[in-house]
C-alpha cells in the first residue's frame, strides 16, 4: 500500500509546482473585486506611471524596426523596447466625452481621475462645473511623496492633470500657480509658459516660482545643481537648463552630448523622493506627440527610444525591490495617424534611410528663418539649401547618382513648391485647400521633407492632430495582472486607485 501511495504523492508534488505559476494570477483575481473596484492584496510602495504623449501601436512599432534596421540583417528584424516585454500587456480606448479624437487633457483627466472629460478640460466635468481629485492628490494624503516629470512644459495638459484643476489647459499662469501651492515633492523637466501672467495678461501677478520658493521648493536649472540633488534636497523643481521657445526640453534627436535627457530627471527624482513611506511618480515624454503633430518621423523614433531608457531607470527600482514596486507604461492617445507602409514603397520599408536625419523639424526651421534673415528676396534659391538639406536629411538633387536618397524630378517640384510658400511671410500664406492638407501649420519647406524622407523609408501620415486609436498599456510589478485585458482608459485609474487603496 506505502509503495502506492509514494508515487501518487510524487505526482502531487509535481502538480503542485507546475501549477504555482498560475498561483501568484489566481491570488490576484481573487483579491480585487471587478463590480466595485476593490483590493485586498497588497500595496506597492513604489508606483511608476510613465505616458508617452501621442504614443500608440505605430510609434512603438516604428522606434522597434528602426532599432532592428541598425543591425543590418537581410530580413527584417526588430529591436523590442524593453518596456514591450513587460508580462502583462493591455490595450485602452482614449475617446473622451467630446470626441473619438481626443487630446492630452481630456485622456490625461481620465488616467489621473478617471472620468471623461471633453477637450481641453482640466480636472474637471464636461460641463466644467465640479473639480475631480486626481490620484496624486489622494495618495499624497496618505503619506507617499509624489514627483511629477515631462520633457515638454511642466505646466503643459498631461502633467498638469496631475496637480491641477482648470477649466482649460490654456490657462498656464493658473495651473502654474496651482504647481506652486501643491505639496508635492518633486518637479522636474520642462519649464513654465506663463510664469509671471503675461500671457494671460494679469496685472502684478505674482510669479509662479517665487511662490513656489515660499511654499518651500528649491528651484535649480543648471545641470551641476540637478545633478547633486538627492533625498535630503527636501522638496523640488528641477529645470532643464536648455529650454525651446515653449519651455520644452530639446527633442533627443536635437539634444547635444552630456546635456540631461528624459531618463536623467527620472534617475534624479528616484533620489529626491526616497523615503520609507513610498513615492509615486508619473513621467511624461511630451515630445512624441509634437514630433507627431510635425509629421516627423526621424524625431518622434529618438524621443521615443529616450522614453524607454527612462523606463528602465524606473525598472532598476523593481529589480531592487520586485515585491514592493508597480511600473505602468502607456499613452494618452495616438498623434499623427503614423502608419508603417507607403503607397509608393508597396510592401517594403527601409528604416535605415532615416538614419540619415540628423536634426527635427524645429532644427531645420532655424535654417530657413536664418537663410531668409541673411539674404535679400530676389535672390532666393532652392538651390542654396542642398547642402542644409543633405546634411539634416541626406535629401540629395538627383546629380548626385551615387546617393540613396535621391530627389526625383516630382520630389524636386515638390520642394520648389515649398520653399516658395516658405520664402513668403507667414500672415501671406493664402492656402488652397490642397496646400492645407500638405503643409497644415508648418513650416512648408520643412514638412515637405520630412514627408519625403518618410515615404522614402516606406512610412507616412494621414494627420496634423490626433487620432482614435486605442493605445497599448504594459506593467510589471505587484498587480501587474490587473491591467491585462481591454478596458477604457479611464480603468487605468481605477485599477492604480484600488491597488494602492487610494480611496482608503
Amino acid at each position: 500500500m506505502k509503495n502506492r501511495i509514494l508515487p501518487i504523492v510524487a505526482l502531487l508534488l509535481l502538480l503542485t509546482v507546475a501549477l504555482s505559476a498560475f498561483l501568484p494570477a489566481d491570488t490576484f483575481a481573487q483579491a480585487f473585486n471587478k463590480t466595485n473596484n476593490t483590493y485586498t492584496g497588497k500595496t506597492p510602495k513604489y508606483v511608476f506611471l510613465f505616458i508617452g504623449d501621442g504614443t500608440s501601436f505605430p510609434q512603438i512599432a516604428a522606434a522597434e524596426m528602426y532599432l532592428g534596421a541598425q543591425k543590418k540583417t537581410a530580413s527584417p528584424e526588430i529591436k523590442a523596447l524593453d518596456f514591450t516585454n513587460f508580462p502583462a500587456t493591455g490595450v485602452a480606448a482614449t475617446y473622451d466625452s467630446d470626441s473619438f479624437i481626443p487630446d492630452s487633457a481630456s485622456t490625461g483627466t481620465s488616467i489621473a481621475s478617471g472620468i471623461k472629460t471633453g477637450n481641453g478640460i482640466i480636472n474637471m466635468d464636461p460641463q466644467k462645473k465640479t473639480n475631480v481629485e486626481p490620484i496624486t492628490r489622494k495618495l499624497k494624503a496618505k503619506g507617499y511623496k509624489i514627483g511629477v516629470i515631462s520633457s515638454v512644459s511642466i505646466d503643459h495638459a498631461t502633467p498638469a492633470v496631475f496637480y491641477a484643476n482648470q477649466v482649460s489647459r490654456n490657462n498656464y499662469y493658473d495651473i502654474g500657480l496651482q504647481l506652486a501651492n501643491s505639496k508635492f515633492d518633486f518637479f522636474g523637466g520642462g519649464g513654465f509658459v506663463d510664469p509671471r501672467g503675461e500671457r494671460a495678461k494679469i496685472a502684478n501677478a505674482q510669479d509662479v516660482l517665487e511662490v513656489a520658493k515660499k511654499n518651500g521648493f528649491k528651484v535649480v536649472s543648471t545641470k551641476e545643481e540637478i545633478l547633486k540633488l538627492n533625498k535630503n534636497s527636501g522638496r523640488v523643481i528641477a529645470i532643464n537648463p536648455q529650454l525651446d521657445s515653449s519651455k520644452a526640453m530639446p527633442y533627443e534627436i536635437d539634444r547635444k552630448e552630456g546635456d540631461l535627457k528624459l531618463s536623467d530627471y527620472v534617475r534624479k527624482g528616484i533620489e529626491v523622493l526616497d523615503n520609507k513611506n513610498g513615492f509615486f511618480m508619473v513621467v511624461e515624454s511630451g515630445k512624441i506627440d509634437w514630433a507627431n503633430h510635425a509629421n516627423d518621423a526621424a524625431a518622434s523614433i529618438h524621443d521615443t527610444i529616450e522614453f524607454n531608457n527612462a523606463v528602465m531607470e524606473a525598472y532598476k527600482v523593481y529589480e531592487k525591490y520586485p515585491n514592493d514596486t508597480l511600473i505602468i507604461v502607456t499613452g494618452d492617445h495616438e498623434c499623427g495617424g503614423l502608419t508603417i507602409g507607403f503607397a509608393g514603397t508597396e510592401y517594403s520599408t527601409f528604416f535605415n534611410k532615416l538614419e540619415k536625419q540628423t536634426m527635427s523639424y524645429i532644427g531645420f526651421d532655424k535654417i530657413i528663418s536664418d537663410y531668409k534673415k541673411n539674404t535679400k528676396p530676389e535672390n532666393y534659391k532652392l538651390e542654396d539649401l542642398f547642402p542644409q538639406i543633405k546634411a539634416a536629411f541626406g535629401l540629395v538633387p538627383s546629380g548626385d547618382a551615387k546617393s540613396e536618397l535621391v530627389l526625383t524630378a516630382s520630389e524636386l517640384k515638390r520642394l520648389q513648391d515649398a520653399f516658395t510658400r516658405s520664402m513668403q511671410a507667414s500672415a501671406d500664406r493664402k492656402y488652397d485647400d490642397h496646400e492645407k492638407i500638405i503643409y497644415g501649420t508648418y513650416e512648408p519647406l520643412t514638412v515637405t521633407l520630412t514627408h519625403i524622407l518618410n515615404n522614402k523609408a516606406g512610412l507616412s501620415f494621414t494627420s496634423y492632430s490626433h487620432t482614435g486609436l486605442p493605445v497599448p498599456v504594459y506593467a510589471v510589478g505587484l498587480g501587474q495582472e490587473l491591467f491585462i485585458g481591454s478596458y477604457d482608459n479611464t480603468d487605468i485609474n481605477k485599477k492604480l486607485v484600488a491597488i494602492t487603496k487610494a480611496d482608503k
